[in-house]
């Protein structure tokens, strides 16, 4: 795909929605007795997966192209697949699904595509035999297919998570909802919390004190009406674009803002961008941001603060090329498991470009501001570089040649084409 300079940005547009909220509301749904509505749904490829999962597994899920219907069936109501489900690309469905599946009373085999193929599991999986599950991976390794056999009973679990991840966190949050007895989990650091709280939106309990997060089960849940908001890991490559491109001013409608997950917000801040909240929504925790032109600095970017931001490191780093000064991201080790190893991909493809750019053992050092050319780049399969690569083209003098660029339609169908409306001055709404 041949990408093109733009000489700024202008508009109003919907970015898609949240997609972690979009996997676990289907989820939720699936399991909860009664109806679940779901209104703004991502209709990405990763959430198709869930959704089909949860179909496979005997739902009933109706989408009428506005709503999504699921009839839900409780914990004890799932049933058998016909067949080993395939999971695609996504990560969020394979390690919670694993959760999930860890207390029921069948087997079933979980398994995606080439690059999920290859992302490690035993992060779930260990903490899962310790509550009497039998999983395991594909010959006796880490990695999928996943198998999870029948289990009579799952047994609570105290654990001290070695890393920081949702996605962990989630799938042992879903098997404690089925154990019988009062599960504690300590996270490294705190990361975001969707799961949590959708628990209590469909009639669970549970409780969280700083990073200890108590389940007892098992439990009842009971269907809801959820409305998505949008998703600011989307949102965030308009947010740097509207602060990198000169002349530039975009206005992001209805962007979810759970604190769990703005660093992306807070980062921007401390470089100096200039973004402005309204039409705030403290129910639904979201908002209108306008983001505007702005002469950023460099920061160092560590820590706490790194689960609430760890799907937006790549443009982040893009954010960072254009900064003054130097950037330095550390303590982002996750970065190496996601799609594709994100800290060297990063790195890879914007020194393509002509950024400054060096990959750390647990991040990333930036020098800045850099101004970047033309040249052949690849997503490598993973939606969140391809998007970052077509925001970084927006800044060059020459044609960027983008290859894979497909993967963006795993969180974002429209990408390109709201990017090519933005450089127009139009609108998507």
């Amino acid at each position: 795909m041949k990408l093109k300079k733009a000489t700024h940005l202008k508009g109003t547009i919907a970015v898609p929605a949240d997609k972690s909220i979009s996997h676990r509301s289907i989820m939720f749904g699936a399991l909860a007795e009664g109806t679940t509505t779901v209104r703004n749904f991502l209709r990405g490829e990763d959430c198709y997966s869930t959704l089909h999962a949860f179909q496979s597994l005997g739902v009933p899920i109706h989408d009428d192209g506005q709503t999504i219907t699921i009839e839900g069936q409780g914990f004890n109501g799932l049933k058998p697949a016909d067949e080993p489900i395939d999971i695609g690309n996504s990560g969020t469905t394979i390690r919670l699904m694993m959760g999930i599946l860890a207390g029921q009373p069948f087997t079933t085999t979980l398994f995606g595509d080439d690059s999920l193929n290859r992302r490690p599991m035993n992060r779930v999986m260990l903490p899962l035999r310790e509550m009497g599950a039998n999983v395991r991976g594909h010959e006796q390794t880490e990695f999928p297919p996943i198998t999870i056999n029948s289990t009579a009973s799952l047994h609570p679990i105290n654990y001290q998570m070695p890393v920081a991840s949702a996605q962990v966190k989630s799938a042992l949050i879903f098997a404690a909802l089925q154990a019988q007895g009062t599960s504690t989990i300590i996270e490294k650091e705190t990361s975001r919390n969707h799961t949590e709280e959708m628990i209590r939106q469909f009639g669970g309990v549970i409780t969280t004190q700083v990073k200890t997060i108590t389940v007892t089960g098992p439990q009842t849940l009971q269907g809801q009406e959820v409305v998505v908001p949008g998703d600011i890991s989307s949102a965030a490559f308009f947010l740097t674009a509207g602060a990198i491109m000169p002349e530039s001013e975009i206005v992001l409608k209805n962007v979810g803002i759970n604190p769990t997950r703005t660093g992306i917000l807070d980062v921007l801040e401390e470089m100096g961008a200039s973004i402005a909240f309204s039409n705030q929504d403290d129910q639904n925790q979201s908002a209108d941001l306008t983001v505007q032109s702005s002469t950023l600095q460099a920061v160092t970017i560590a820590g706490d603060i790194i689960p609430r931001l760890i799907d937006e490191l790549p443009i982040i780093a893009l954010l960072a090329t254009q900064a003054h000064g130097k950037t330095v991201i550390k303590d982002a080790e996750e970065l190496k498991v996601k799609e594709t190893n994100r800290i060297d991909a990063t790195a890879e493809e914007l020194t393509k470009l002509g950024a400054d750019i060096t990959p750390t053992e647990d991040g990333l050092i930036i020098n800045g501001p850099t101004p970047l050319h033309g040249g052949r780049v690849s997503s490598r399969g993973d939606h969140r570089i391809g998007m970052m690569l077509q925001i970084a083209a927006l800044l060059t003098d020459e044609e960027v040649e983008l290859e894979k660029a497909e993967a963006v339609a795993v969180s974002y169908p429209d990408f390109f084409e709201d990017v090519a409306r933005l450089a127009k001055g139009g609108n998507s709404e």
